[in-house]
């Protein structure tokens, strides 16, 4: 970041996108990958095979660092039950709208292709639950999954086997980017939502990361392992910056 700024005598304001574009390039090359749903919705395989989540799942691996094959990968399971974002299912999908809706066919990342088929409602209209089919012979890194093409990905997590965390969603602290700049009052600019802290699912491993840990949340950004409140077994992330400038979007 100092390298890119440079160095001046006289005051000037750097745009933040500055300071995330430099914490994603120094991130990405060494920072190892997991999965975590952070607003999480119910996905219902009905046609997978019965059990206690335990005994009826299948094995999944995924890279730890898509670049570094020589860390090897990672464990998960999928079985009847699993995590998806609530932003992955639309019950009427807009144009270009890929991933699920009843009819629609999606990759479950690292895992089978599965056919929605409808979903579940609360008493007032709120969807609690997804469900779908899915294709035995699709799963990635078997022969079968080259004869599906998908348009949609998704990632999840298995209600099983998931852990429960607290995720802290950070965010610019000012709605201007300028807050000092023409005499403005600055604690009348500043975000009301430069903080959100969440409960997520995130996967099994993530119950063995160490305090101070930096690693990137597929599909969502960079996030750190709190070190002061993060305990053996009970993580606590905060996000650094997201994959992509998304601010005012």
């Amino acid at each position: 970041f100092c390298d890119r700024i440079g160095v001046s005598k006289s005051d000037g304001w750097i745009d933040y996108s500055t300071l995330e574009g430099a914490l994603r390039d120094d991130l990405d090359p060494k920072a190892p990958r997991a999965t975590a749903v952070l607003r999480p919705l119910k996905l219902i395989i009905d046609n997978f095979p019965e059990g206690d989540g335990v005994t009826n799942a299948v094995a999944c691996t995924a890279p730890i660092h898509p670049h570094h094959p020589e860390l090897g990968n990672r464990e998960f399971t999928i079985s009847k039950e699993l995590w998806i974002e609530q932003e992955d299912f639309m019950e009427e999908p807009s144009k270009g709208y890929f991933r699920l809706f009843p009819g629609n066919k999606v990759r479950l990342r690292y895992g089978y292709v599965v056919e929605c088929t409808g979903c579940d409602k609360d008493e007032n209209g709120n969807v609690i639950a997804v469900h779908c089919n899915y294709f035995p012979d699709s799963k990635s890194g078997t022969e079968g999954s080259a004869n599906y093409k998908v348009k949609g990905n998704i990632h999840w997590v298995s209600v099983s086997d998931s852990l429960e965390v607290e995720v802290r969603l950070y965010d610019r602290l000012f709605t201007d980017a300028n807050p000092d700049a023409g005499g403005k009052d600055f604690m009348a600019l500043l975000n009301p939502s430069s903080l959100e802290t969440i409960r997520a699912y995130v996967e099994p491993g993530m119950v063995n990361v160490e305090p101070d840990t930096r690693l990137q949340f597929e599909r969502h950004g960079y996030f750190v392992a709190d070190r002061l409140d993060s305990v053996k077994g009970v993580p606590v992330f905060n996000r650094v910056t997201t994959l992509k400038d998304s601010w005012g979007k």
